[in-house]
């Protein structure tokens, strides 16, 4: 059912009419539309019924009216509640509540159909001289300024679409009946000027002016005046029927993923920022196209790096927003003042595209929502939401390179290692989905294996007047010498990301970097370092630019810093000599939260000197990383690093060099449990130094080979190289570590009370060195002697001085065989339950480390509780 009240009084059910004729009756419903939704009780409702009578009608003469006005168009339509009638209509029904709500919208199509709704003054035949109700005055004045304002954008809107010779006639009559309705005035004139005729659209402004001055002694809105300075100067833009202005680049047609970020980038002020070619240009404009609704009086766009004055970039908005090259002020505050004043009253957006800092942006700022892209974050807008542009992901690459050249191209596993080789970055994704495109014959395999080789990778990444290097290049020879410089010494490691003291090394300009583009904060590290990240594609542009031995220089800048760092935080590790400081625990778990901070960019290291021909560093820094990388058990580091220090090692004609990376290499099988081939590599060892005569050396690695005899089941050739070791030990240290080896071949051979004696002996030794990670391990050995002995008091308290050890120490593998040792415990006193916890614990740790050997002792305990 339909309510009408703009004009005459209606009521509609589809094509029947149910408007009432009797008098009252269309009294009482004018009073019930003009105060729909709202409650009215019987007395007032004979008040507005009778103003003049003063109560002398009856509450039952009311009650019948109001019966018969619900048979008339309903029943449900008008409700009952406590003595109250509501006319319970939803806004659609009534005319007025769609006006409203249409003219709010505002769209051409919408204004169209608010203005179709207008019938005449609201309630025209029931009330006509609005003296009955106040209501009725009060809504016709709203409605007739909201039909004026309606009238004024819908003539916009023809005016924007060029039909400014067909509203002519009608903004004639408005501004005949409406004088001092200025929108329709300036309307007029824009129509008049359009349609050749200059001089009358001049002669409007002039007339409403001398009307203003004689009867209001006022002069027209600031709007209206600046649009007749723009038509005595004929301003050539008012020629053209443009609209508002929408100056953004065309949208990415392919625009793929960023989903989380599209939505956030349009606010108050945002800066978009990332690396070079990640596309945060790309982003900004894809998001203002999508929000464009939002703003129907406009896009500004900037490219700042093609017009790097503010003052340009303000006289040109300006122009845009329609002031008159004349007007525009010659100061930048006074253009900057003046760009804020026109945009104060619009919804418009701003874009700036491209900033170099914070002093090309500050002077473009207005009231309206602003979209800034950097390389930067811009730090100094301290007010800004900032938007960070990473690399895409796997998933996102590889449909924006199906998008670039058809899925039936697009194989699925070829086209990872297309997205892997450009590193995620969209402008390089782009540059090679283009060359696929244009070369049709042309595979994604076949562009793979040209992309393969890194010293040619930039030269092929190039299509047209559009290549990856450019990119690079833009950032780069903007930079300071020194800065350059610093970024050409980067690209000499190949680790993914690196640590701050890296940098520092290498020409301590990262923040630089990083303000250009080129260089990625990447996190804090676990050691409290900040960390930064070179993309694949910066690091090999930043390689071009260094000769041989610029990176063989950089490199061995490197490795001596490193190198001390290693040798700082291995010490720790394996030292021999006492400890006397109080902070020696808190130094230890400090060592190791650095290396494992530093593990992949040291193990790339490696691979660089050995590449670079830097052997002699390639194989020390091999052989101090060994201890770290054996208690952590990283043993595909280990590995690698193993193989790559043994081949720098023999390059460099070091005869110690490859006999420690032999006896590392036996260790590494030692912690893989291929005893044959630690039996063999700890042969070469031992046979090596023997030949160099180095003693101490020697007796260390029979020690290692008498652990393997004992592993092996060989107890006495383990005695025997054991004894040799003990006797043959130079120092505290390797004599406890022989008497610790010896307790096990005790334990193995069921020699318990010896056993448990060598290994408190050894523990106590241990313990006084400082040597926290090998007294832990001789206290757990010495855990299950007394769990053999019987003893489960004593096995425990080894067991928790184990652990106690391993928390402090911050050694998580550690740690796990202490639970599984206390789980042991638990077992032996009965407490199935809490040695199940221990053990379930344990399992967890040695899962997370992939440690097969202790995963395989968890779940034995786990199967006895």
């Amino acid at each position: 059912m339909e309510f009408r009240i703009m004009g005459a009084l209606e009521v509609r059910d589809g094509a029947e009419d149910r408007t009432p004729t009797a008098p009252k009756h269309r009294d009482l419903l004018a009073m019930f539309v003009l105060n729909a939704r709202r409650p009215l009780t019987v007395g007032r409702l004979r008040a507005l019924l009778w103003p003049r009578e003063d109560g002398e009608r009856s509450d039952s003469l009311v009650r019948g009216y109001v019966g018969q006005l619900r048979r008339l168009i309903g029943k449900d339509v008008i409700t009952t509640v406590s003595g109250t009638y509501t006319l319970a209509i939803e806004e659609d029904q009534l005319d007025v509540d769609r006006f409203r709500r249409l003219v709010a919208r505002g769209s051409r199509e919408d204004l169209q159909e608010a203005l179709a709704l207008w019938r005449g003054p609201v309630l025209e035949d029931v009330d006509p001289d609005a003296a009955r109700w106040v209501e009725t005055g009060l809504l016709r004045e709203e409605l007739r300024e909201l039909r004026l304002l309606a009238l004024e954008r819908r003539v916009g809107y023809e005016l924007d679409a060029g039909g400014h010779r067909e509203v002519l006639a009608e903004l004639r009559r408005l501004v005949a009946r409406h004088p001092l309705w200025q929108g329709f005035r300036g309307q007029y004139m824009l129509a008049l000027y359009r349609s050749g005729r200059r001089v009358d659209a001049l002669n409007a402004y002039s007339a409403l002016r001398d009307e203003l001055d004689d009867g209001h002694a006022i002069e027209p809105d600031a709007e209206l005046q600046l649009l007749y300075h723009r038509m005595l100067h004929d301003d050539v833009s008012l020629h053209v029927s443009a609209g508002p202005p929408v100056l953004l680049p065309r949208d990415v047609a392919d625009f793929t993923g960023r989903r989380d970020l599209v939505d956030r980038v349009i606010g108050d002020l945002v800066v978009v920022h990332g690396q070079a070619g990640v596309g945060k240009s790309a982003l900004a404009v894809h998001a203002a196209w999508r929000h464009r609704e939002r703003f129907p009086d406009g896009i500004l766009y900037a490219d700042l790096r093609e017009t790097t004055a503010p003052a340009a970039v303000l006289e040109d908005f300006l122009r845009w927003l329609g002031c008159p090259a004349q007007a525009v002020p010659a100061t930048l505050e006074r253009r900057g003042r003046l760009l804020r004043t026109y945009a104060a009253n619009r919804r418009l957006l701003v874009l700036l595209d491209n900033a170099a800092d914070e002093s090309q942006v500050r002077p473009l700022l207005t009231s309206c929502p602003t979209v800034v892209t950097s390389r930067s974050a811009l730090g100094g807008l301290t007010d800004a939401t900032r938007v960070p542009v990473g690399v895409l992901g796997d998933d996102d690459a590889c449909d924006l390179v199906s998008r670039l050249i058809g899925p039936r191209r697009a194989d699925r596993a070829a086209t990872a290692r297309l997205v892997r080789l450009c590193g995620g970055l969209p402008i390089a994704l782009r540059v090679a989905g283009s060359q696929l495109a244009a070369r049709p014959a042309w595979t994604v395999d076949h562009l793979v294996g040209l992309l393969e080789d890194e010293h040619g990778r930039l030269d092929r990444l190039r299509v047209g007047d559009q290549a990856v290097r450019g990119v690079f290049r833009l950032g780069y020879d903007g930079l300071p010498e020194p800065a350059r410089r610093a970024l050409r010494r980067l690209g000499a490691p190949s680790a993914p990301d690196f640590a701050d003291w890296v940098a520092v090394v290498l020409g301590d300009h990262a923040e630089a970097l990083v303000e250009a583009g080129l260089l990625e904060t990447h996190m804090i590290d676990v050691a409290g370092q900040v960390r930064y990240r070179l993309h694949d594609l910066t690091r090999l542009f930043a390689r071009e630019q260094l000769d041989a031995e610029a990176v063989r220089e950089a490199l061995s800048d490197l490795v001596t810093v490193a190198m001390a760092r290693v040798q700082a935080s291995r010490f720790t590790l394996v030292s021999g000599e006492p400890a006397s400081s109080p902070t020696a625990t808190t130094d230890i778990r400090q060592s190791v939260e650095w290396l494992h901070a530093e593990r992949v960019f040291l193990v790339n290291l490696v691979g660089d000197l050995h590449d670079a021909g830097l052997w002699d560093g390639g194989w020390r820094l091999a052989h101090l990383l060994a201890p770290f990388l054996e208690r952590q058990r990283f043993l595909h580091d280990w590995r690698r690093i193993c193989e790559t220090g043994l081949e720098a090692a023999r390059r460099a004609g070091s005869a110690r060099g490859v006999a420690l990376i032999l006896r590392d290499q036996g260790d590494l099988h030692r912690a893989e449990r291929q005893w044959d081939l630690a039996h063999d590599r700890l042969r070469l060892a031992l046979g090596a130094f023997l030949r160099e005569g180095s003693a101490r050396d020697a007796a260390r690695t029979r020690r290692r080979l008498g652990q393997v005899y004992l592993e092996q089941g060989k107890l006495d050739e383990a005695e025997r190289s054991l004894v040799k070791c003990l006797a043959a030990a130079e120092n505290t240290k390797d004599t406890a570590e022989a008497i610790c080896a010896l307790g096990s071949v005790a334990h193995r051979a069921g020699r318990l009370t010896e056993a448990a004696e060598r290994l408190a002996d050894a523990a106590s030794r241990l313990a006084d060195l400082g040597d926290r990670h090998r007294h832990a391990d001789a206290l757990l050995e010495l855990t299950a002697v007394r769990l053999a002995q019987g003893l489960v008091a004593d096995a425990r308290q080894a067991a928790q001085r184990a652990r106690g050890i391993a928390v402090r120490l911050g050694d998580r593998l550690l740690d796990a065989h202490g639970l599984l040792m206390l789980a042991r415990v638990n077992l032996a006193e009965g407490a199935a339950s809490r040695a199940r916890d221990l053990a379930e614990e344990a399992l967890k740790i040695f899962d997370g480390a992939g440690d097969d050997q202790g995963r395989g002792e968890a779940l034995d305990v786990l199967h006895r509780t």
